[in-house]
């Protein structure tokens, strides 16, 4: 008698886990940790770093010779400084970077005007100081490499890393 009660609530346990897993149950976890239809993590979850770089946007273009904001670059920064005052324990970096045109202290002077715009707009939305940093590559790290306005003008960028900082 006592095995067969061991076996059934053995059975009983499995079913409840089994359908807490399930994705119909109300609040359940699906396969891999789905919730709701949103993978923990994926460009579809609004929390992921996947999310910030692929849907709101990591990065910035410029116009020649500028490091002022383009009305879609300012579009790009609102969602960043959105998504950062929700998610505190990021912090970032913003990479400054330039074409290949011109002399590398020209561009790395460029570069490091491009990044401490972004810095300065993100900071204006209320994201505090002490979690945003600057670098400056200039020219020295080009997506594309060649002698045309198309490459160029990716590389014309800031560039927002995030990472794990404070209180982590």
């Amino acid at each position: 008698m006592v095995n067969i009660l061991v076996k059934l609530s053995a059975a009983a346990i499995c079913a409840v886990g089994l359908t807490a897993c399930d994705t119909n149950s109300p609040g359940g976890y699906g396969a891999g940790g789905v919730v709701g239809g949103i993978q923990p993590g994926s460009p579809s979850d609004p929390t992921s770093l996947a999310y910030f770089q692929q849907t709101i946007g990591d990065r910035v273009l410029f116009a020649v010779d500028q490091s002022t904001l383009s009305p879609e670059a300012i579009s790009i920064l609102d969602g960043q400084a959105n998504w950062l005052l929700q998610s505190t324990q990021y912090v970032v970096t913003i990479e400054g970077h330039a074409d290949e045109q011109g002399t590398r202290e020209y561009n790395l002077a460029l570069g490091a005007r491009r990044a401490s715009a972004a810095q300065n707009y993100l900071v204006s939305r209320g994201v505090a100081d002490n979690r945003v940093k600057t670098v400056t590559f200039g020219k020295e790290r080009p997506l594309e490499i060649c002698s045309t306005e198309a490459c160029w003008s990716k590389n014309r960028r800031a560039v927002t890393i995030v990472r794990a900082g404070l209180g982590s």
